[in-house]
């Protein structure tokens, strides 16, 4: 799966932060044999794209004429998408209904060879579907259909017995919180309880609508709102360079203690990464992205990166140099989309 070039690189690449191209060969190698899961709120991407040429006579909106339609599996899924692209093994919990929208997500997720054995499935429960209808490469309207459901007692019992068949496994843990309900405190202190006992790295991407205590985990990856958010301060406008932003930085301090982990990893959009670790100073990547198309989905790349690149043996300095070039790649991409191995490879000539 992971495609190898011949190392001709000089033995230090400035635009790559600090890592050369040997040490990150050195890493990637690993990818293809490390196996995952994630866990999170699941969801249907779908995409109609196509063009307007006038506005309708019935209101004043744009008339989309179109051309295609394409789907995803999108939310934690979305995560395991960026995951199976570098990892053999892939696994997803989450809650899924029995409609048609479920089983085409079902099929999505089965055609890219991701284990759906710790999916919990409820008849009841309206798969989530987001559809974005998109006209010369803009974005004219997103519709969403969900309703929040959170686990029943059952089906949290169910969800940490497929848990517990996995775990030993398993190298690594991604929980992705969207706050549409499946992730709730009991279930999460559970995870976490059994990961550490287990000695297996976990890292969240949070969300600050859903108020849940993270302590033990590995790292946590907020963006900049949701980091000030969680730390309890008013968002400002950032400043550059990042690294004399004040408030950022306090933030990052404030959160580190606060969650109780040894990593906040917090994406600043154009302004990169930056890295807070205990005992050391932040550390801050600029962005690599050469054009923006669409940040939708940025997120979900740098969190698996970052956790895969942990789970093979790198620092949280080169886990978050790797997880910033994944994201400029993906930005420059429409609609939900992932890397391939050749494009990361390729970020770092």
């Amino acid at each position: 799966m992971w495609l190898r070039y011949a190392a001709r690189q000089p033995a230090d690449n400035s635009s790559c932060s600090s890592m050369n191209f040997s040490r990150f060969q050195q890493i990637a190698d690993r990818f293809s044999g490390l196996s995952l899961l994630v866990i999170g709120d699941i969801m249907l991407d779908e995409f109609i794209w196509g063009r307007v040429k006038r506005i309708s006579p019935e209101a004043p909106v744009p008339v989309v004429e179109v051309d295609r339609e394409t789907s995803y599996p999108g939310g934690a899924a979305n995560v395991a998408r960026n995951l199976r692209e570098f990892s053999e093994s892939v696994h997803l919990l989450g809650l899924i209904g029995t409609n048609s929208h479920a089983a085409q997500l079902r099929g999505l997720l089965e055609s890219e060879g991701i284990g759906l054995d710790c999916l919990v499935e409820d008849p009841a429960y309206q798969t989530i579907v987001k559809t974005r209808i998109i006209a010369r490469n803009q974005q004219v309207v997103r519709v969403d259909r969900e309703k929040k459901t959170a686990l029943t007692r059952l089906q949290t019992s169910q969800a940490l017995a497929k848990f517990d068949a996995l775990i030993h496994q398993i190298d690594g843990i991604i929980i992705e919180d969207y706050a549409k309900g499946l992730l709730t405190q009991e279930l999460v202190d559970a995870i976490v309880t059994k990961a550490r006992a287990a000695g297996k790295i976990v890292t969240v991407d949070p969300n600050p609508h859903n108020h849940l205590a993270w302590s033990g985990v590995s790292a946590i990856k907020p963006n900049r709102s949701e980091a000030f958010a969680a730390a309890g301060l008013a968002l400002t406008d950032p400043l550059e360079p990042a690294t004399a932003d004040a408030d950022l930085l306090r933030a990052g301090q404030m959160l580190l203690e606060r969650w109780n982990t040894e990593y906040v990893l917090v994406t600043l959009s154009e302004q990169g990464i930056m890295l807070f670790q205990r005992n050391a100073a932040p550390f801050h990547i600029p962005t690599r992205a050469q054009e923006v198309y669409d940040v939708s989905g940025a997120g979900d790349t740098t969190i698996a990166l970052f956790t895969l690149a942990l789970c093979a043996g790198a620092t949280a300095t080169e886990a978050a140099v790797i997880a910033n070039n994944a994201a400029g790649v993906v930005v420059g991409k429409l609609g939900t989309a992932t890397l391939t191995p050749a494009e990361l490879l390729e970020s770092f000539e």
